[in-house]
């Protein structure tokens, strides 16, 4: 097994499978005896060819004498790995991307498929590897930011064509890693002397690092639960609702438990989170990340974030950071662009109808905030205005004006322009 062969066995797997890429390279690495630098290649490529499908299939079309949708989907994706390393790896002479993507056909035991895979790498390479991009400029957009046209559209609709070329430009760029010191174990002079320069400090938001370091798992300090990894978008949610000493917060989508620690912390191990997901395994998330930070505030338990327990009402903050189409965090999963839209459609509904739930947990004068990793405005603005519509016993409440002018408002959408984080949106309420 070599990284090539790997990779396109994953993408097959994706495809068929529509599984979190994450999940699926992680699992496929730890079990595979590649050398670390072939780890790495495979990767890249991986992630590479999920990340510009789309460019890359334009490509394809644009030689191949058969319509990409008839192809044998092993040969299409060894042709996506043979153009995104003629795109994209500079690394790599294009002699040997067309080669050893012929040699894959052969040990992917689709020989018969070798002279076609030669024929249209060698196309592309003669043409200079010009990407042929359509006329329509919206299509060309698509092809050029590797997106669907449906989403292009939407968000040009949202936020306007400079905004959305950023948007998408952020999102074709490796992803930063953040972390959050866990401040009831060590100091930042104890972090900040212990990692060096593996850290740097984040100026928006006290105790917040950009993380340079590769196996996080293997840093003491990560065991010793001195730090854990955390979006700058899911900090501020965190942090913008408030918790106080002493307080019941409920957290009624909490894996894998980032905010949940958050907010406990900011606590100081005082009153109670009660942490809820519907799946039983992602709670034993949270319960990793909470024995690992040594925190003694929080409960973590299977819940239906729709299904009222009356034994939690009177609540003084609610957070309900709900299922979505995931179209914020596209430069840390580019599958999710993979969604159908017409599936997509009945999520708001569903987020409205947790809303509403969770509503009922909040006591008078208690806080109720609504988030989500998109940034598509059906799931955000028009979730929350209809909310508010049906509910005039709450108000709009400034999400975090301790950080600035931008976070006064009562709804916003993070975008990367704002402060490198994911795209995410925040929305926080107050009972009468």
């Amino acid at each position: 097994m070599n990284a090539r062969k790997l990779a396109v066995q994953l993408l097959d797997r994706t495809e068929l499978e529509q599984s979190y890429s994450n999940l699926l390279l992680d699992s496929a690495l730890s079990q595979s005896d590649l050398e670390e630098r072939d780890k790495r290649l495979c990767a890249m490529l991986y992630y590479g060819v999920i990340e510009r499908r789309i460019t890359l299939d334009a490509v394809i079309s644009h030689y191949s004498k058969q319509p990409l949708r008839k192809l044998d989907g092993t040969v299409r994706n060894i042709l996506r790995l043979g153009v995104y390393q003629l795109l994209y790896c500079d690394q790599i002479p294009s002699r040997a991307a067309v080669n050893e993507s012929v040699k894959l056909t052969k040990t992917c035991r689709k020989a018969s498929a070798s002279g076609f895979v030669n024929a249209v790498l060698r196309g592309f390479l003669r043409d200079d590897c010009k990407i042929p991009y359509p006329k329509d400029k919206k299509a060309a957009m698509a092809v050029e930011y590797a997106v669907p046209q449906w989403l292009l559209e939407q968000l040009m609709d949202a936020y306007g064509e400079q905004r959305t070329r950023a948007f998408l430009t952020d999102a074709l760029e490796p992803a930063p890693r953040f972390i959050r010191r866990n401040s009831l174990a060590c100091t930042r002079e104890e972090l900040e002397q212990a990692l060096g320069d593996q850290i740097t400090p984040v100026s928006l938001l006290p105790d917040a690092y950009t993380l340079y370091a590769g196996d996080i798992r293997s840093l003491p300090e990560f065991r010793k639960g001195w730090f854990y990894v955390q979006d700058l978008a899911s900090q501020i949610c965190a942090l913008s609702i408030g918790a106080q000493p002493g307080e019941t917060v409920l957290d009624l989508c909490a894996a894998p438990g980032g905010k949940t620690c958050t907010m406990a912390i900011q606590m100081a191990q005082s009153g109670r989170v009660c942490a809820f997901d519907l799946a039983e395994h992602r709670v034993k998330l949270i319960e990793e990340n909470v024995k690992r930070l040594g925190l003694t505030n929080v409960t973590a338990a299977q819940g239906d974030a729709l299904v009222f327990q009356a034994e939690y009402a009177g609540a003084d903050r609610v957070l309900c950071d709900v299922p979505c189409s995931g179209m914020g965090v596209l430069r840390r999963k580019p599958e999710v662009k993979e969604k159908d839209p017409e599936e997509l459609k009945s999520l708001p509904a569903l987020q409205l109808e947790i809303l509403e739930n969770a509503a009922r947990y909040v006591k008078s004068g208690g806080i109720l905030q609504y988030s989500t990793c998109t940034v598509l405005p059906a799931e955000n603005e028009q979730v929350v205005q209809q909310f508010l519509q049906n509910h005039p016993e709450f108000t709009p409440e400034s999400v975090c004006p301790a950080l600035g002018e931008a976070f006064e408002k009562p709804m916003i959408t993070l975008l990367p322009e704002l402060c490198g984080s994911d795209g995410f949106f925040v929305a926080k309420m107050k009972r009468n």
